[in-house]
């Protein structure tokens, strides 16, 4: 039963392995006669007739870039008989060949010696992969150089990745080239010996790319080839196809996993155990009841009279349990209310503790323009005494202005020191920035720390509520200001725009990072970096719980160029006019 299973699962594989290799083999071959055509090419004989001259360098360089943005290569480049390139397509990229020296791989000794060449390597100065095309320059029958041309390979494996199939490419030493796997590359099916690295070092086909082998095991089950590979201490068996590539000197290998197949053709043996079991049982049947039949009248009535108890004793533990159950409910109802209950509050003393550690940066941020209307209020009495009226009421003017940025700030800290009673609605990110600006400018301040909005686009508009994003906005940026504090680069840049669908907010600042142990417990209550008395722990794993309650994420994690970034996704509100209103 297994064995046909696995007959028709090598036929879909090879259907599948077959398809590989045409897709690869058509890729390659469109670029095969290309390296000799460009050989042909006047600049480039030119160039290697006058491999000093930097105009024609210069014109080879174009001439390549050119050809290799019309033929969508990797690269093209030009080698001297010592291996040396002089020319290349990417001559003006900070990864440039030119310079470099190449007389170690097989594609250019072949090529050098007058023969067309093939030959598939991860770059040692890309660290691409690729297959690479050469093909000698010979002028009045010389060999002048050597022209080669690499392709990328990528797109290939990109369409691999996901499938049923997993698609894996060979050397002849064994090596994992090319695969759908990523976690497979540069591993050995074969046991990687002295010899085998030898001979794949000498040509550095895998640059400085660390080898390592791939714990496998094949067996032959009826004439299928079946590999397990073993995985996170697991082991996972597949039926393997394969197929050498003469023209490419590398073997295609197509595995599909076993664990279906086996479980169909168990399915199937079990389907045929149940049907002759249930045959051998009507035929007792038939034959007990020609027999029996008075006796199973009365064991009708004796099991209809059991049934009858069981039913009644069943309906009494359903009602007990049904009793139990709505007592079970009715207390995680109360406890969900009390959890909800005591997050409001802990959200409260969250953000009384924050504007405590405001109080200084808000006290200056008071007393700097009451000192300033005390002198305007002083400047215009004196101005009233020597009758300069306008000047005098600019000075008012200006005290009003003063009054009216102290409303401000006062009536934002309100609300957020308020508890929210609000339900979810559009909100328009620009409000709730600028209302987020208003109460941590004097943290960024205090910290000389400063704040760079970028809004991809006008009028965007989330689902949430306005008082709740603020607080989880104002904390995020006062954690970003408290890391930059002291450091030589205080930037801090919030950003927000649309992502598959969602809207994403991110604050990154160019402090220390967030270190991996820590990341795993950030969004912990109670869990503080900060001294003692600087903080109660509960910002981040309240503004974690916030955004979840706006069915959102938080997530933190590192910038490639240093820092932490804070990611907060959010719907976007169908309704951006109201939003707006």
């Amino acid at each position: 039963m297994t064995r046909s299973y696995m007959d028709e699962a090598s036929l879909q594989a090879g259907s599948a392995l077959r398809l590989a290799v045409a897709a690869l083999g058509g890729h390659l071959s469109r670029y095969e006669p290309l390296p000799a055509l460009i050989a042909d090419h006047d600049d480039i004989e030119a160039l290697l007739q006058n491999p000093g001259d930097p105009a024609f360098r210069r014109v080879a360089n174009d001439y390549l870039r050119e050809i290799n943005g019309l033929l969508e290569s990797s690269d093209i480049y030009v080698m001297t008989p010592d291996g040396n390139t002089i020319a290349a397509s990417n001559y003006d990229q900070p990864a440039t060949f030119v310079g470099q020296n190449f007389h170690y791989r097989p594609y250019f000794q072949d090529a050098i010696a007058g023969k067309q060449a093939r030959f598939y390597a991860l770059g040692t100065t890309s660290l691409k992969r690729g297959y690479y095309f050469s093909s000698p320059v010979e002028v009045a029958g010389k060999i002048l150089g050597v022209i080669v041309f690499k392709v990328d390979i990528d797109s290939i494996e990109t369409s691999w990745r996901g499938g049923e199939y997993k698609i894996f490419v060979a050397d002849p030493e064994g090596i994992i080239f090319m695969t759908g796997s990523p976690e497979w590359l540069y591993t050995g099916i074969l046991p990687l010996d002295a010899d085998r690295l030898s001979r794949t070092q000498a040509s550095r086909r895998y640059a400085e790319a660390h080898l390592r082998p791939l714990p496998v095991s094949e067996t032959v089950y009826h004439g299928q080839h079946l590999m397990s590979i073993a995985s996170d201490g697991a082991s996972r068996e597949y039926l393997r196809l394969s197929q050498y590539m003469s023209e490419a000197d590398w073997t295609v290998n197509v595995l599909l996993d076993t664990a279906s197949v086996r479980a169909q053709a168990r399915t199937t043996l079990i389907a045929i155990l149940l049907f002759i079991c249930l045959a051998g049982l009507g035929g007792a049947v038939l034959w007990q009841r020609r027999a029996r039949v008075v006796e199973r009248l009365r064991l009708q009535e004796e099991t209809q009279v059991e049934l009858e108890r069981r039913v009644e004793e069943r309906t009494a533990d359903l009602a007990r349990v049904n009793e139990q159950i709505e007592l079970e409910v009715a207390e995680r109802r109360l406890t969900e209310q009390e959890l909800r209950k005591t997050q409001a509050d802990l959200i409260q003393a969250g953000k009384l503790a924050g504007l405590g550690q405001m109080s200084a940066a808000l006290s200056h941020e008071f007393n700097q323009p009451l000192a300033a209307a005390k002198t305007y209020a002083d400047s215009a009495s004196l101005l009233i005494d020597r009758g300069r009226v306008p000047e005098a009421q600019d000075n008012v003017r200006r005290i009003s202005g003063l009054i009216d940025r102290m409303a401000s700030i006062s009536r934002h800290l309100r609300n957020f020191a308020r508890k929210p009673n609000e339900k979810l609605g559009p909100v328009l990110l620009s409000d709730v920035i600028a209302d987020t600006l208003e109460i941590v400018t004097p943290r960024l301040k205090a910290a000389d720390a400063q704040l760079v909005l970028l809004l991809e686009e006008q009028g965007l508009a989330v689902q949430a509520g306005p008082v709740r994003l603020q607080q989880v906005l104002v904390n995020i940026v006062s954690n970003a200001a408290d890391a930059v504090e002291g450091l030589e680069n205080r930037k801090i840049l919030l950003s927000a725009g649309r992502t598959d669908g969602r809207i994403v907010i991110s604050v990154r600042d160019h402090g220390p990072g967030v270190p991996a142990a820590i990341a795993e417990r950030i969004f912990d209550p109670f869990f503080t970096t900060k001294g003692v008395g600087k903080g109660l722990g509960l910002g981040l794993s309240i503004s974690y719980n916030i955004i979840k309650d706006f069915d959102g994420d938080l997530t933190v994690g590192n910038h490639l160029d240093g820092g932490a970034v804070f990611r907060i996704v959010l719907a976007p509100a169908d309704n951006v006019q109201e939003a707006a209103e």
